[in-house]
């Protein structure tokens, strides 16, 4: 299990404005919010850069701490919740963040990492199914996991891994159902080409042209034969 470190945010107070996220674009200044602990949302810009920078899924369990000149937002720690993306240019266009009580526990989704290369796959040429990648915890804020992970080496073919299998520190409350699996390793399964029914009608139809085809020809070649006779 990683920690996770704190990280400063540069922001400033903006406008809820609809108009001003068009000025906002134009000075590379990119939208955002904080919303949480029962108070008004508080509306920030950040520089497009910087939410660019942040955007990853590396970034979602860590603790930013707001830097501002005005005092209200100064020194807040937040959570990244959400980053939404232009469609078409992919440039941020709006950061979601949820403030926090840093003595209050939070809940969040971790990633689950898989160490190793399971038995069944090294031994008896099985597939590893990654069946979850991420599991639901609760805890305060300051003992975010930035990650779990579980030892895959002794995983056999047809066994799997349960969310119960992940060693979890006795101060962070698992939400997740427990009995749910995480990873297994299968038999590999043979490729059987399928011939499409489109292709397998057309090859029928073929061989019935073909044939009556070669039906007619005989037919001719009777013809003439018993013409000759005549």
């Amino acid at each position: 299990m990683t920690s996770v470190n704190e990280l400063n945010l540069d922001v400033e107070i903006r406008s809820p404005m609809k108009n001003s996220a068009r000025k906002l674009k134009r000075l590379g200044q990119t939208p955002a919010v904080v919303y949480g602990l029962k108070t008004e949302n508080l509306y920030l810009s950040i520089k497009t850069n910087t939410v660019v920078k942040y955007s990853g899924s590396q970034f979602d369990n860590k603790i930013f701490t707001l830097q501002s000149k005005d005092k209200k937002i100064q020194g807040l720690k937040v959570l990244k919740k959400d980053v939404a993306f232009h469609r078409v240019s992919r440039q941020p266009l709006h950061m979601d963040f949820l403030a926090l009580d840093m003595s209050k526990k939070v809940r969040v989704t971790v990633e689950v990492k898989f160490l190793g290369k399971a038995k069944g796959v090294k031994e008896s040429g099985g597939v590893f199914n990654a069946l979850k990648r991420h599991i639901e915890v609760e805890c305060l804020p300051h003992e975010i996991p930035g990650s779990f992970e579980i030892d895959i080496a002794g995983l056999d073919l047809n066994e799997s891994y349960h969310v119960s299998d992940i060693k979890i520190p006795s101060n962070i409350k698992l939400v997740t159902r427990p009995e749910e699996a995480l990873c297994s390793v299968s038999e590999a399964q043979e490729e059987v080409a399928a011939v499409a029914p489109e292709t397998a009608a057309a090859g029928t139809a073929s061989e019935e042209e073909t044939q009556k085809s070669e039906g007619d020809s005989t037919d001719k070649s009777s013809d003439k034969k018993d013409s000759s006779k005549e």
